[in-house]
């Protein structure tokens, strides 16, 4: 059989559940896992994450997935509903709605006195300069106030665009953020994703969003995950299927973009962009075996990729690390031009799941 596996560890999820509530100690937790957590799958990982206080998914079918798996912690549908009829389903599934548009309050509205009565609060998104969703300063208030007069119990949202850099965006969005919440007091509050989890104790307030931290990858393109104290939940490996001794000069791969500078061992390992594996690097890019970094060398292939294994000692059937451990997600993504959380999520099913017990 393929031996193409994706590993899940519980217990780093939890180490990492546990680290958000280190660091923001006072504040509820809201643990996303959207995009099938990002691509850890959400069946996978929802015990190890059963101490959260809630979840949130993009969707009403991602939300639907949990309440199906048994979970009955809330879950706030961060882009709300699509469409009203959706919300039949909200309030037989007890789920809690983002509003960021006057269409979706309407909508909530409608429903309110069902909605109420659960106790389900409504998260209302304020758009403070990252222009993707939300009401501006301007309407927001008078939103909050027509929803408080309606009977809702309001959370007022808001995202940053910077959070894992320096930026004067940053400072904008946290003043229109303080703005709001001043002149809709009392409210609810939650700013805070990963990045601002760490960046801004100070504005923990409510709710925290911890997302990419909780599954071991860094939100920061210039800290690593051992810098966060996280510990990566997924290791991404496949075997060795093939050796061939290549000669200097000789080439390997599709397109014949690589040559040997001398004679070397090179290894074929069962892998390739098919598995969600990156095809293009912008620079050198590595696996691990036994800890060691080893060079991929030519084209990745849709079920294949080439690996240099002159200074290793490596057979067929050795184990090949392409992320987890020893090589981190967030260095083949910086390899690839992208971030960690694209190659987590758009790995295919064809790699074998495995969690641990």
């Amino acid at each position: 059989m393929r031996q193409a596996t994706v590993y899940i560890d519980s217990a780093a999820l939890q180490y990492n559940l546990n680290r958000v509530k280190q660091l923001a100690p006072h504040s509820k937790i809201v643990s996303m896992v959207k995009a099938n957590a990002y691509g850890h799958g959400v069946k996978n990982c929802l015990a190890a994450l059963e101490a959260t206080d809630a979840f949130g998914v993009a969707c009403l079918e991602e939300a639907l997935e949990i309440r199906q798996l048994g979970y009955t912690q809330p879950i706030t549908l961060i882009e709300g509903v699509f469409a009203e009829d959706e919300m039949t389903q909200v309030i037989e599934h007890k789920l809690e709605c983002i509003v960021h548009h006057t269409q979706q309050v309407e909508w909530l509205i409608q429903h309110k006195t069902a909605y109420n009565a659960l106790g389900l609060k409504v998260w209302v998104k304020l758009n403070s300069g990252m222009n993707r969703l939300g009401f501006k300063v301007d309407e927001i208030i008078d939103v909050i106030q027509r929803l408080k007069t309606e009977g809702f119990t309001c959370v007022l949202a808001m995202h940053f665009a910077n959070a894992d850099v320096e930026h004067p965006l940053n400072e904008q969005q946290k003043q229109q953020f303080l703005q709001v919440k001043q002149a809709c007091a009392p409210i609810l509050a939650s700013c805070c994703n990963s990045a601002a989890i760490y960046k801004y104790p100070e504005l923990h307030f409510d709710f925290v969003r911890p997302g990419i931290m909780l599954y071991g990858a860094s939100p920061f393109a210039d800290k690593n995950v051992h810098e966060l104290d996280l510990k990566p939940v997924m290791t991404f490996s496949a075997e060795i299927i093939a050796l061939n001794q290549v000669q200097q000069g000789e080439f390997v791969g599709y397109g014949s973009t690589y040559s040997a500078s001398c004679t070397s061992q090179i290894a074929i390992v069962s892998i390739g962009y098919g598995d969600g594996y990156p095809r293009t690097y912008i620079k050198q890019n590595f696996v691990a075996i036994n800890q060691q970094l080893v060079p991929v060398v030519g084209r990745v292939s849709m079920d294949m990729i080439a690996i240099d294994i002159s200074h290793v000692k490596a057979e067929i059937g050795t184990k090949v690390e392409l992320w987890g451990q020893s090589r981190l997600v967030d260095d083949v993504a910086a390899a690839n031009g992208t971030i960690g959380y694209e190659l987590l999520c758009r790995l295919t099913q064809r790699p074998i799941r495995q969690l641990d017990n």
